[in-house]
């Protein structure tokens, strides 16, 4: 099976059992049935998605850079519950989500934030500036800290200190364009990829 042009993130639902494909040039996500391999719809998202994440209650969340809004999805019915501002970022990209607290954590390239967002209400709780070039974050439940990497070779680490208050723990240094990142859960080790641009 083809994913569409652009395919930018991936999310398996376990409360519908369905995968969402987010395509940033035909502006949509594609949705489908694994069991199956076929297409059960695609949904129209107007404007171009980045990253997303699942509850895994029935709601599926999805940056849209060019519209600046977080779209929330329902899971089951294939459509779309609300969007919500992530002012006072712009242009989201990054997306990690604090499942037992009901938390969405999305980064920005324009103005280049970091926002905390109620997942059940769209309200943004704090925000905090970050690097340039956003691409993604982690959340790590077992020490309630979150990372969010970005193109110009930094990691921002910021801290859960309760659901309504965050805290900025400290900044790491990697390498330019170290932006793609992924967490082991058992060794706690991030892991980051870039390119010799020289």
């Amino acid at each position: 099976m083809n994913a569409e042009p652009d395919a930018d993130a991936i999310v398996y639902d376990p409360a519908s059992k369905l995968i969402f494909s987010f395509n940033g040039n035909s502006k949509d996500t594609t949705v489908i049935d694994p069991a199956k391999g076929t297409v059960v719809r695609t949904i129209p998202l107007g404007g171009g998605p980045e990253n997303a994440v699942a509850d895994g209650k029935g709601t599926v969340y999805s940056n849209n850079e060019e519209t600046n809004e977080v779209v929330t999805i329902d899971s089951q019915a294939l459509t779309i519950k609300a969007r919500w501002p992530v002012a006072p970022a712009g242009a989201p990209t990054a997306m990690a989500m604090d499942r037992a607290h009901r938390r969405l954590f999305s980064a920005g390239r324009n103005p280049k934030l970091l926002v905390v967002m109620n997942a059940d209400n769209g309200k943004v709780i704090q925000s905090f500036p970050i690097s340039g070039g956003a691409d993604a974050i982690v959340y790590e439940q077992e020490t309630g800290l979150i990372f969010a990497s970005t193109r110009d070779g930094m990691i921002h680490i910021f801290h859960e200190n309760s659901p309504d208050n965050y805290s900025e723990s400290q900044t790491v240094k990697t390498e330019f364009g170290a932006k793609t990142m992924a967490l082991d859960p058992k060794t706690h080790n991030l892991f980051l990829t870039t390119s010799d641009f020289a």
